[in-house]
């Protein structure tokens, strides 16, 4: 005996709850975004110019994008810019090829991960900061000491990411490779690095700024040229626009370099479904 519903509007479905295109949403992200900036930067100008904000602490916007339009018209910003950007890219490449290889490494054989395990923890446990006069007697105020300095901050994102990233592969997967006759180069490039590049490229976005902030911190303790160096000088003079202007030009190479590594993602995970995801790995 079965018991007759009646079926109206509101209970019949018609397959599986489809998300509002992500294309559709963009325009609106994109001016919520814009609308939130402006409000604070609104905010903030009329804040100073009333006097509720201190401008001797926070610089006015309309003066931190005057100072930084200066220094790029009359170019005294280029040398020092690419000077940082030089360095970060350096820290970037290193110190994510080391993870990169390391974590791939460990990942497979189970009793070398096991041997570094202990060693892994203390060195990720160890202030960064303290490194950082260490790599300038080592490597002197020259850029490598910076580089190192940002290898160091690199380096176990990638690793993390990388090693975690491999172990989460589908073992299935791996052992229907392993039985259609897969060697273990085949393997790692046809299922491994595959499987592992969404966390790859997860701690990539973050990678990018802290690489930049590793060239900048080793700059701010000691250089002559750099973004850092320019903060330092400015904070050494209280010029809390100048501070500011650098901080600015930081974020914005930071957002630029982002977007070109999350292009370099859709195009590299092309084959995989779309996915909503406005944090760290950027939206695919």
């Amino acid at each position: 005996m079965s018991a007759s519903v009646e079926t109206t509007p509101e209970t019949r479905t018609t397959g599986p709850v489809r998300r509002k295109p992500r294309r559709k949403r963009r325009p609106a992200v994109l001016i919520t975004q814009i609308a939130v900036a402006v409000f604070v930067v609104l905010g903030w100008e009329l804040c100073a110019r009333a006097g509720i904000v201190d401008e001797f602490f926070f610089s006015k916007p309309s003066d931190i994008v005057s100072r930084t339009i200066d220094w790029f018209a009359t170019g005294s910003i280029w040398e020092h810019l690419q000077i940082t950007l030089v360095e970060a890219a350096l820290a970037l490449v290193i110190g994510g090829l080391l993870g990169l290889v390391i974590g791939f490494l460990l990942a497979r054989v189970e009793f070398i991960a096991a041997v570094f395990d202990p060693y892994i923890k203390v060195l990720n446990a160890l202030p960064r900061v303290v490194l950082a006069p260490i790599f300038l007697l080592w490597f002197g105020l020259g850029i490598w000491s910076k580089v190192a300095f940002g290898v160091t901050l690199v380096f176990f994102i990638v690793f993390f990411n990388t090693y975690q990233g491999v172990r989460e592969v589908d073992r299935v997967v791996v052992d229907n490779a392993r039985m259609l006759g897969a060697k273990e180069g085949q393997l790692v490039r046809h299922v491994l690095l595959p499987s592992a590049l969404t966390w790859i490229f997860s701690s990539l976005h973050i990678s990018v700024g802290f690489a930049i902030v590793g060239a900048v911190v080793g700059e701010y303790l000691g250089a002559s040229k750099g973004v850092g160096y320019l903060i330092s000088q400015a904070e050494g003079t209280f010029d809390t626009t100048g501070v500011f202007a650098g901080m600015f030009v930081l974020s914005a190479v930071v957002l630029v370099v982002d977007v070109a590594v999350n292009r370099v993602e859709r195009y590299l995970l092309r084959w995989k479904p779309s996915q909503d995801n406005n944090f760290g790995g950027g939206q695919r």
